[in-house]
């Protein structure tokens, strides 16, 4: 029986049913056509925006491909807020205009479409600036005309341009951060700028920077920022052939810091000064923003620690409480080291390389106690991760981690000699060890925070690898110390030799060396405590009596 035949002769004989087919075959096309559109849809480029710095109710352009050749369901949004269909006035493959809303926040700027989001751009609004605005702020804004366009972790880049300073000051250059996800709670996390504790910056003039690529840089936007305003960003590729680190479990604590002094009567003239840490900023500690303090400290900026400077006699009945207020973001850090990918120092003259290879008077580098056993440890061994590792191993297995922090004068020297120490002892005396063998190693000191009732102080350290950066260790928490993470951790041993959580909050990267700023001053020390510091009160020589509390760093909050 033929089939086609009645088939064929209903299409040939009813107007109504070609009608049908006709426009199901142009529907069956349009839709065929809209999804390999969708399917080879690419994921947005930005390349550049115009302007970084603006005012609500201007033209933002935007540059780049993949952002379609219609709008559709594509959006912009900045700082986490959508931009609204109505602001939009010019929409294509390689460029984008719409009106800067006027309730826009300072804030990375995206374009999304339904194969993803872009890497993000930064805007901000000029209103928000604190910075006086000249009439032609084009003239003094800085302006960056070429980057080198690939480097490493500790590589040197050179920045041209225009309107740099002569003097860096408090100039800065950002790069993108190593986030695996973007920060919508605070911008500025998403970027993190040269540290000088680093030596990353090299050479400063008005239209040249060269500047070291930091720890916890990503491919992606840099700029730069001055008094005056900042640059708009150009991309670098920033590649990672040691392993790339993975920043996450992202928290938030909000850390207070006291301390309560009770006087006598004194002369006039008589005063103390306290010298309380500030946390420390790092590539896993990117965000530290003092939220209150009282009272009014003498200096505030100052990069280490929080300046007080009171009369004895205008202290009220006596008694005075010092308090600051921070808020700190955290993050757990894992290395994804490719040890094999390690090699030798190539810069020993570099000044990173030479302070922190350098005793001083937290680490005794240059001990012959400490010579003898680096030597017994590591033989003749060249590679710096074996070194470090074969260290890190003979102090776990050969001395026994005592739980209670040893307190007067104990010294880290007693560590081989009596086979036992605290947390201190081996953070300590692994930098230490580590300095001797030609490895740049710094302490850190600071606080591990179990939950908003449990703190305690702590020391660990980090290491530098060339071409990959600042690699933690804590042998404390590698030798089984007790502790409760957020997130368990299966193997102590292997984790925290090159891995961190987000509970460590570092208040001390480094010995930090307090001049007296009187003569004839009695200052006080605190060994073994949350900070690294010399000098932690300073009374005057007319101060006759008064007592003081530091006390423990409390928790007031985590998110």
């Amino acid at each position: 029986m033929n089939f086609k035949n009645p088939f064929f002769n209903l299409i040939r004989r009813s107007p109504a049913v070609r009608f049908a087919l006709f426009f199901g075959l142009i529907a069956l096309i349009i839709f065929g056509s809209a999804f390999i559109g969708k399917q080879t849809q690419k994921k947005p480029v930005i390349s550049r925006i115009t302007p970084v710095i603006g005012l609500p109710g201007s033209m933002m352009t935007i540059y780049g491909e993949n952002f379609g050749k219609v709008k559709d369901s594509s959006y912009v949004e900045i700082s986490g807020s959508k931009i609204n269909e109505q602001n939009f006035s010019f929409w294509s493959d390689t460029k984008i205009q719409f009106t800067i809303p006027d309730n826009v926040s300072d804030g990375l700027v995206i374009v999304g479409n339904s194969s993803g989001r872009s890497a993000p751009a930064f805007f901000a609004n000029e209103n928000r600036i604190p910075v006086a605005v000249r009439p032609d702020p084009q003239t003094t804004i800085p302006v960056v005309s070429s980057i080198t366009d690939s480097a490493q972790i500790g590589d040197i880049i050179t920045i041209t341009g225009k309107n740099f300073g002569t003097a860096r000051g408090n100039s800065k250059v950002f790069f993108t951060a190593n986030r695996d996800e973007i920060s919508l709670d605070n911008t500025f996390e998403n970027f993190i700028c040269a540290s000088e504790n680093d030596y990353d910056y090299i050479l400063w003039t008005d239209g040249e920077i060269s500047v070291k690529v930091p720890d916890g840089a990503a491919s992606g936007p840099v700029y730069v920022m001055t008094s005056k305003g900042s640059s708009e960003p150009v991309r670098t590729a920033i590649s990672f052939p040691a392993g790339k680190k993975s920043f996450n479990n992202k928290h938030t604590f909000v850390v207070q810091i006291t301390a309560d002094v009770s006087t006598g009567n004194a002369a006039n003239e008589a005063f103390i000064t306290l010298y309380m840490p500030r946390p420390a900023e790092s590539s896993v500690q990117p965000s530290v923003n003092l939220n209150e303090y009282y009272p009014e400290p003498l200096i505030k900026d100052d990069p280490k620690d929080i300046i007080y400077q009171k009369s004895i006699n205008s202290i009220t009945n006596h008694k005075q409480r010092f308090s600051q207020t921070y808020v700190i973001s955290s993050y757990s850090m894992n290395s994804n080291i490719i040890p094999a990918k390690i090699t030798g120092y190539a810069d020993t003259k570099s000044v990173l390389y030479n302070a922190y290879t350098t005793p001083d008077f937290c680490i005794p580098s240059n001990n012959e106690t400490v010579i003898e056993l680096k030597n017994h440890i590591i033989g003749k061994e060249k590679n710096p991760y074996k070194k470090a590792l074969l260290i890190y191993n003979y102090l776990l297995d050969n001395y026994k981690l005592e739980s209670k922090v040893r307190t007067g004068d104990a010294s880290v020297l007693d560590l081989p000699r009596r086979n036992s120490g605290d947390a201190y002892d081996f953070a300590i005396m692994f930098t230490a060890l580590c300095r001797a063998a030609g490895i740049p190693a710094i302490p850190c000191s600071g606080i591990l925070a179990e939950s908003s009732s449990v703190t305690h102080p702590h020391w660990w350290a980090e290491i530098y690898f060339e071409k990959f950066g600042w690699f933690p260790v804590d042998p404390a928490l590698g030798s089984g110390m007790e502790f409760t993470p957020f997130v368990p951790v299966e193997n102590p041993r292997n984790y925290y030799f090159g891995n961190i959580d987000c509970q460590h909050i570092y208040f001390s990267r480094g010995w930090n060396q307090i001049r007296a700023s009187l003569t004839n001053s009695k200052t006080v020390y605190l060994p073994r405590s949350y900070a690294l510091q010399s000098i932690w009160e300073e009374a005057s020589d007319e101060t006759s009596s008064y007592s003081s509390l530091w006390n423990p760093p409390s928790i007031n909050g985590i998110y």
